[in-house]
């Protein structure tokens, strides 16, 4: 057998021992990397496709040619260009976050008398998953970086950002993560959005150093998660707590049911705390079952179900990549039960989709436009953006803020930390002035808000300013 093996050019039996022991170690480990990186196989060269300080089109909806002729000069590094094509971007689209922050960044590369003065954090957003959402938190990042830069930038250092995109996705998150603590030059990270991505990313920034504000995650887990580890929002706690006494006391609805998301960590840590502090008050939550991650989700039974139990409202929290249930739920609702919600239905998606059907859903926030902390803040953001912003927007511009003020004690990432960690530190913000308590969480106070009809449409009203 041997001898035919070689007669047709066969391997010796050596040889197949040693392939087979290859094998038997090589399959396994090459079929966990596919899949735990199952977009390109998950080469260092994938992350960096998802990471751009202007020399990649990260956003391409309704990109004016400019903004990709600006691009590619910047990755050419014709920065002279890059900035002209940016500027044009911007008149044609004004409202565009990632233009203003790569031209921004096209400045200070071709500014040489910059040299090494320049200061680099990252913002990590869900590009490829919400980007309502993402460019919500990016023009809170963007305005804070134009600011400090006209005003002469952070010590005479000017800051550069560098846009990741993480897709709300754990898995990627953690990819991207390990990439900006890879990176010397990143400082700090702004982000991420959902509190699951927000978790695994910090699992690890924590040991590797980096600072992370996350300016909407809200799941408990996060609080005390390290001492590099921050957010520009409070607790849920102190969320769902004022939303609870809202429904008994003023809306006097006593008997709520939860319809809410089984696979978004934050969804249950608010379902958890608004029913603590609902039965703290006196109330009584009614059991239905409804869960918005569900393959078999069925509004029109869940909302029967809660009605024959004795409801008569629903906590009707989604992950804000999933908020389609939550709207249809509100669409076969048609106003037989009072709407309550976590702040993650604080969307134009919401408005726009739900209409009439969302008209009195109640929710807690931690910014307002109307709220007069945060008019100077807004009057300057309505000019930026050409219109109004919602909450993200703020707690972004919050936490780019926060990181600002912090490298004004130091330009490297342990002074940083030791600035935001100090008892004393506190930094301007878009309302409330940006503290930190202890557990790394924002010293805040939130705000109820409630869908209502306006004279354009439907708006979210603060119903205690």
């Amino acid at each position: 057998m041997t001898q035919v093996a070689k007669k047709k050019g066969g391997l010796p039996p050596i040889a197949f021992i040693l392939l087979g022991l290859v094998s038997l170690w090589a399959i396994p480990k090459l079929h966990a990397y596919l899949l735990g990186h199952p977009s390109i196989p998950g080469s260092s060269s994938s992350v960096q496709e998802r990471m751009s300080v202007g020399e990649k089109l990260l956003i391409a909806a309704n990109a004016p040619p400019d903004k990709q002729k600006g691009v590619t000069a910047f990755a050419k590094e014709d920065y002279t260009t890059a900035v002209g094509r940016f500027e044009a971007a911007l008149i044609q689209r004004r409202n565009d976050p990632e233009t203003l922050i790569y031209l921004n960044n096209a400045r200070l590369v071709g500014d040489r008398q910059q040299g090494d003065r320049t200061l680099k954090i990252a913002v990590s957003v869900p590009i490829g998953s919400n980007l309502n959402v993402t460019q919500e938190m990016l023009r809170g990042v963007a305005q804070a970086q134009d600011e400090v830069n006209r005003a002469g930038g952070i010590n005479g250092a000017g800051l550069q950002v560098e846009i990741v995109n993480d897709e709300n996705n754990p898995a990627i998150a953690k990819q991207v993560a390990t990439a900006l603590v890879d990176d010397p030059q990143v400082l700090a990270v702004v982000g991420h959005n959902t509190s699951d991505a927000s978790l695994a990313a910090a699992s690890i920034y924590q040991p590797g150093q980096l600072v992370m504000i996350t300016p909407t995650s809200s799941a408990n887990q996060l609080a005390g998660f390290g001492n590099y580890i921050f957010r520009t929002i409070p607790t849920t706690r102190f969320l769902a707590e004022p939303l609870a006494q809202y429904a008994i006391k003023t809306a006097h609805k006593t008997r709520i049911a939860v319809c809410y998301d089984s696979q978004a960590p934050d969804n249950i840590t608010f379902r958890d705390e608004f029913t603590a502090s609902l039965l703290a008050a006196g109330g009584k939550l009614i059991s239905i079952d409804c869960d918005l991650a569900s393959p078999g989700f069925n509004p029109t039974v869940s909302i029967a179900q809660a009605i024959r139990n004795g409801a008569e409202a629903v906590l009707l929290t989604s992950h804000v990549d999933r908020l389609e249930r939550a709207i249809a739920f509100a669409r076969s609702n048609q106003g037989k039960l009072a709407l309550f919600s976590s702040p993650s239905l604080y969307t134009q998606q919401t408005l726009q989709s739900g209409q009439s059907d969302v008209s009195g859903l109640t929710l807690p926030v931690v910014w307002h436009p109307q709220r007069q902390a945060a008019s100077a803040f807004t009057q300057r953001a309505t000019q930026r953006w050409g219109g109004k912003v919602n909450w993200r927007t703020a707690t972004a511009y919050d936490a780019t803020r926060a990181i600002i003020e912090g490298l004004k004690q130091g330009r490297t990432r342990s002074t940083l930390q030791a600035a935001l960690r100090s008892p004393g530190f506190s930094a301007a913000g878009a309302g409330e002035v940006v503290k930190f308590l202890p557990s790394g969480d924002r010293l805040s106070h939130p705000t109820l808000v409630q869908v209502q009809p306006t004279n354009v449409g439907y708006d979210f009203v603060p119903i205690n300013p």
